[in-house]
């Protein structure tokens, strides 16, 4: 077996390492790494010089040698982290873990409480899934920056993907619903799929059940209610009676 590189792919990974690497990420698929640097994109062919799986994982255990100083490579206890475990770890050490392209190591920054908008740019560019543009939309400083719009608009557009996963609709809807980045004709449109899958309603009745689009009108005897300070009863009928009130009861009865 091969303890080495290609000289090739050695000579490219060491002129790689002197520019300023932001994210790396490896392409099985074609045997390709790519890199993101402040100028843009850089990619890599590998040339194995033995098989595959074997040579991605000596690619893998280099980039972990230089992104996080670990003699032998990538850290084997890394694989059994719990997520919940990078609560400690600062922003300086999840950008380093999206230098040695492997998937969980980006869903550890992902999970991160440390997770800023500018880390979630890189971590999004290495692993553009449901689950972590969830995640991350769940953190307000991404909500607040500029990839709360890009994942918002990555969900939106995914939403078909789901199919009859009601738990995963439910998550996806309400993580875009508490982002607040959401336009007005997005959450009508998300809204209207809840005719043919009442689980997009769901998180509309949790989170915003005083501000669910397309309201019905109020019934007519809601102005004959008059709210009696101090009840909550009274309180409770008027809105109820309210267009917000029996538009939430009608979707609950669906």
């Amino acid at each position: 077996m091969n303890d080495e590189l290609s000289p090739e792919d050695e000579l490219r990974l060491n002129v790689l390492f002197n520019t300023e690497l932001k994210a790396v990420r490896i392409d099985e698929s074609n045997m390709t790494l790519w890199a993101l640097t402040p100028q843009g994109e850089a990619s890599v062919p590998l040339k194995p010089n033995e098989r595959s799986d074997r040579y991605l994982k000596r690619v893998r255990e280099l980039l972990s040698g230089h992104a996080l100083g670990s003699p032998g490579g990538y850290p084997v206890h890394l694989t059994r982290w719990t997520r919940q475990s990078q609560a400690g770890l600062s922003a300086q050490h999840l950008a380093q873990l999206l230098l040695i392209a492997e998937e969980e190591a980006v869903v550890a920054v992902v999970h991160s409480p440390a997770l800023t908008d500018e880390l979630a740019r890189y971590a999004w560019w290495c692993m553009p899934t449901i689950e972590n543009a969830r995640l991350m939309l769940m953190r307000d400083v991404v909500c607040q920056g500029s990839m709360g719009r890009t994942l918002a608009e990555f969900l939106v557009d995914h939403l078909a993907f789901l199919h009859e996963d009601d738990v995963g609709i439910l998550d996806t809807v309400a993580v875009m619903l508490y982002s607040g980045v959401l336009t007005d004709a997005e959450r009508l449109s998300i809204w209207k799929r809840g005719t043919s899958r009442n689980s997009y309603y769901v998180a509309f009745l949790e989170l915003q059940p005083d501000n669910l689009p397309s309201p019905r009108a109020a019934r007519a005897d809601h102005a004959d209610v008059p709210p009696l300070a101090g009840n909550p009863y009274s309180m409770m009928l008027v809105k109820a009676l309210s267009g917000q009130g029996q538009t939430f009861i009608a979707t609950t009865a669906t």
